[in-house]
């Protein structure tokens, strides 16, 4: 394979316009979409070290939804099918029933194996400002405390079903972190904040089926389509690993929270004034690359948080 046929064909693979239902301000926002928690998910097994790697495989085993993700399409390493479909779980509860969102919806039964059946939708996200410092006020959202503490309960609890219950969102949350618009909000002229860029139109010219479209579901939807599994899931996670290089190791949630904050600061905003900005090819193209770049950031550095907090030769990361 030529280098230019090996780029082309990489830059296919990183990155395809999901069609389907956007994302509203009345809805929860997601993170990347389920493709993009998928790949980190995969790049984060392939550098997991063997003794951590059996101990999430154990663990996820004892999870109440193991059964569902193993009867899920995939490839036939079962272990690591399940580790890659949970990644998704934190978001697919949303759209449960058996679940609730506190102050929203009256609490469900607790089924055997959950501690509660609570959404916690402020989990995902946190709200900073763009218009200040990162170290300032906070509008909403728990990731920045919700992420080191699930890291303690992996790290420390003597029961195997709270490690269980945080594990999966654990691995949903690293991913959640690095994406720009679950760590910013920022004011309209109207002098309203924009949390999350969820109540931002766009129109989106690359995605034919659904062009107009909210700028947080343009940025979810960067990593692939829902449905990505399989050999594809597979060529895709490749293509990223020979592009991006692995991030300096030992790098804090917090960290992870004030890059994506920076990014969301200088280039997750298309430039102009209009009411409905229109995606230009540059934004497109420099859009796609910061996806690229931080989901793969994000499988490095799962599977070195999940290294150092399961191996007991090392500390969980803070």
């Amino acid at each position: 394979m030529t280098d230019k046929t090996w780029r082309r064909w990489s830059n296919a693979v990183l990155v395809s316009i999901v069609a389907g239902a956007s994302l509203t301000s009345s809805q929860p926002a997601l993170a990347w979409g389920a493709a993009g928690h998928r790949i980190i998910a995969a790049i984060a097994w392939e550098n997991l070290q063997p003794g951590p790697r059996d101990k999430v495989t154990s663990l996820l085993r004892k999870h109440p939804e193991h059964d569902r993700w193993m009867r899920r399409p995939g490839r036939s390493d079962n272990a690591r099918k399940v580790f890659v479909e949970a990644s998704t779980w934190a978001d697919e509860i949303r759209q449960d029933t058996r679940f609730y969102s506190a102050g929203k919806n009256d609490p469900t039964p607790t089924l055997p194996g959950f501690p509660d059946m609570e959404r916690r939708d402020d989990w995902h996200y946190v709200n900073i400002p763009l218009n200040g410092p990162p170290d300032g006020r906070r509008l909403s959202g728990q990731i920045e405390r919700s992420l080191p503490e699930l890291a303690r309960t992996l790290a420390a609890s003597s029961d195997d079903h709270e490690r269980a219950y945080a594990l999966p969102w654990l691995i949903h949350l690293v991913g959640d972190a690095h994406q720009p618009l679950h760590t910013s909000a920022r004011m309209n002229a109207q002098r309203k904040w924009e949390k999350g860029g969820n109540s931002r139109k766009i129109n989106n010219p690359f995605n034919s089926r659904k062009p107009l479209t909210t700028l947080h579901a343009f940025w979810d939807d960067l990593p692939g389509p829902p449905w990505l599994r399989g050999e594809r899931l597979d060529r895709a996670v490749r293509a990223l690993l020979a592009t991006y290089s692995r991030p300096i190791p030992g790098t804090s949630s917090g960290q992870w929270i004030i890059e994506s904050w920076s990014l969301a600061r200088e280039h997750a905003y298309p430039l102009g004034t209009e009411p409905v900005p229109e995606i230009t090819p540059a934004f497109y193209e420099n859009s796609r690359e910061i996806a690229n770049r931080r989901i793969t950031e994000a499988g490095y550095r799962l599977a070195d948080l999940l290294n150092r907090t399961l191996d007991p030769r090392g500390p969980a990361q803070r």
